[in-house]
């Protein structure tokens, strides 16, 4: 495409991040005119490869908006592409609009959705790796702000970026000097960043951002089979083509009022609306591996007597049933058990180390481009990447979190490896599906089921050793429960789930000798609950008892009532209430008054 042409598209993009804005009379018109340039060079410039009516085409090179404020520049090269109308721009931000704010999956051509800043590079590395894993030759370009390359995560993702050799990935950074209040960190020194970014072993290329042959030359140098990711530092200026917002402060996420977007209309006077750019279409790769089933070896143990190895288990032998079925581990695979998955296909096990943000990043990008992501590391670690974790329940594809060593009977590691706030937070989110395993049986087969979700599930892990509760021919489904004692004479109910069940199964037998027959339900499910077993129960005993390992806010209690709200008749919840320390198992059942001896008070409480 000749550079005349590009510079009309570039001039006609302009207009339409400034219309656009001032019709919704919101968005960040300042951050988009920065790049355009870079964006424009990039898409029609002869380097990206995208068929534009097949944006799913396993072949096509992916563009990542990290910087999703940016998102009147990414509709508008869309619109340029000829993909979508520009009549559709003018409803911007609208309800009833896929042009949302920052960029969605409603929107067709949108990757992931994106916007809370740093997590780009890491969906970027997750689909970088996909592509080696599958041997296809797409490329990933990911668009950066200055701003956000002080978020944490991005530099876990050129650091493992870096490890991995990832020639197929491309950022961009967008160095426009200016902030949301002021200037960013490193201002226009680009050498700054090409300093540090060299030193995690990136290739690295700068350019001015508004130089579109300099732009388009440094694209057309990009090269693949260097064992090296690129890194383009492209300096550039906030608010470029007008005037009064050009490198001007408290620009930031502001649109122009309507007279001032009139008064630069002339600017546009002989602007060509008919102008379209072309993008190259995709090489069909010829090395291109589609994911098979493979035959591998049935991994058997003799005994498996806890819930974390059974998991791990159960992971590499239904590995051979799921191809795209892939394992992330932040560096504690010989704790969380996915090491058996690791020797069974070390191709699909990916260790990202002391990372958890980039790691949930990292399957997030995989699972875009088809792969089933296992997230695994201790729960409470899991917490580090809530911001990630939440992001991805938007983006519609299946991911499964694994959270090991919850509660306080993980015991004398005290209270820094207790996850005691996982439930609460993966229930929160909107579709997800929460699972808590109480042996070996029960914990290979609710994997199976979770694998056949289309989105997020939490699976809670117990570290310690169980007794057997359940046969390997019994059925778990996601919704359900499995009532573990039931008599005619129960009278009282207790709920429960993991670790504490075995708890609750111990207080009914020493009930049961002193003539109290209680009932038994194993909530193993607990988003969604089997509710029709819980009013069922309630409304056949005069009381319920909810025990478990995790703080009140947002657990298995929180959840029951919320279900059972209206009823007259008394739950009681036993949680953890009190700081835990390190100390045995069983002493830390005793003493937040989770254990067998504070279920039996609490059942003879409601008696009374």
């Amino acid at each position: 495409m000749s550079f005349l042409k590009l510079q009309k598209i570039s001039r006609l993009i302009r207009y339409w991040i400034l219309m656009m804005t001032t019709e919704a009379q919101s968005g960040h018109p300042s951050s988009s005119l920065s790049a355009v340039e870079l964006m424009v060079g990039l898409l029609f410039g002869g380097v990206f490869r995208f068929d534009v009516t097949h944006p799913n085409d396993p072949h096509n090179d992916r563009l990542i908006f990290s910087k999703g404020h940016a998102s009147p520049l990414f509709y508008a090269l869309w619109v340029a592409a000829g993909a979508i109308q520009p009549s559709q721009l003018r409803a911007y931000r609208s309800f009833s609009s896929s042009l949302e704010g920052h960029p969605t999956r409603r929107f067709a051509f949108t990757e992931l959705p994106t916007g809370s800043l740093g997590q780009g590079l890491s969906m970027g590395v997750g689909m970088a790796l996909q592509a080696r894993l599958t041997r296809a030759r797409y490329r990933t370009f990911v668009l950066l702000g200055d701003s956000e390359m002080a978020e944490g995560a991005n530099w876990e993702a050129i650091q493992l970026a870096a490890h991995y050799h990832l020639d197929s990935l491309i950022g961009i950074i967008d160095i426009n000097r200016l902030g949301q209040r002021g200037e960013t960190m490193y201002g226009h020194r680009l050498v700054e960043y090409e300093r540090r970014i060299r030193a995690f072993g990136w290739h690295t290329m700068s350019v001015d951002g508004h130089d579109l042959r300099a732009v388009r030359r440094t694209f057309a140098q990009l090269k693949q089979g260097t064992g090296r990711p690129t890194m383009i530092l492209a300096k550039t200026v906030k608010g470029k083509g007008v005037a009064f917002l050009e490198n001007k402060n408290n620009w930031h996420g502001k649109a122009l009022y309507p007279q001032q977007f009139a008064d630069l209309l002339p600017s546009f006077a002989q602007l060509d609306q008919s102008v379209r750019g072309k993008i190259l279409m995709p090489k069909k790769s010829k090395t291109h591996r589609p994911l098979k089933k493979v035959l591998h070896k049935q991994l058997t143990k003799q005994k498996i007597d806890s819930v974390r190895e059974a998991l791990g288990v159960a992971a590499a032998q239904l590995g051979t049933v799921f191809p795209e079925l892939v394992v992330l581990d932040a560096e504690v695979s010989n704790s969380t058990k996915m090491n058996y998955f690791q020797k069974a296909f070390p191709d699909r096990f990916f260790e990202m180390f002391i990372a958890e943000q980039n790691m949930v990043g990292v399957a997030l990008g995989m699972a875009r481009r088809g792969l089933h992501p296992i997230v695994s590391t201790f729960g409470a670690f899991l917490l580090r990447a809530a911001d990630q974790i939440r992001m991805s329940q938007y983006a519609k594809v299946p991911i499964m979190y694994i959270g090991s060593h919850p509660g306080v009977t993980i015991g004398k590691d005290g209270y820094s490896q207790m996850a005691l706030e996982d439930i609460a937070f993966f229930r929160s989110l909107r579709t997800s599906v929460v699972l808590y395993p109480a042996d070996a049986p029960s914990a290979q087969k609710l994997l199976r089921e979770g694998l056949k979700e289309k989105g997020i599930v939490y699976i809670r892990s117990t570290r310690n050793a169980t007794p057997q509760l359940y046969r390997s021919s019994d059925r778990f489904v996601v919704g359900g429960s499995h009532t573990l004692r039931r008599s005619k004479r129960d009278r009282v109910s207790i709920v429960s789930a993991g670790i504490t069940l075995h708890q609750a199964l111990a207080a009914a037998d020493a009930l049961k000798a002193d003539g109290i027959f209680v009932r038994i339900i194993d909530a193993y499910s607990i988003k969604p609950l089997d509710v029709a077993t819980l009013r069922r129960a309630l409304g056949e005993t005069r009381g319920m008892v909810v025990v478990e390992d995790h703080y009140q806010a947002g657990g298995i209690g929180e959840a029951v009532r919320s279900e059972l709200y209206g009823s007259v008749k008394p739950i009681i919840s036993l949680c953890v209430r009190q700081e835990p320390r390190s100390g045995k198992p069983d002493q830390l059942l005793a003493y937040e008054k989770i254990g067998k001896h504070a279920i039996m008070q609490a059942v003879k409480r409601i008696l009374k």
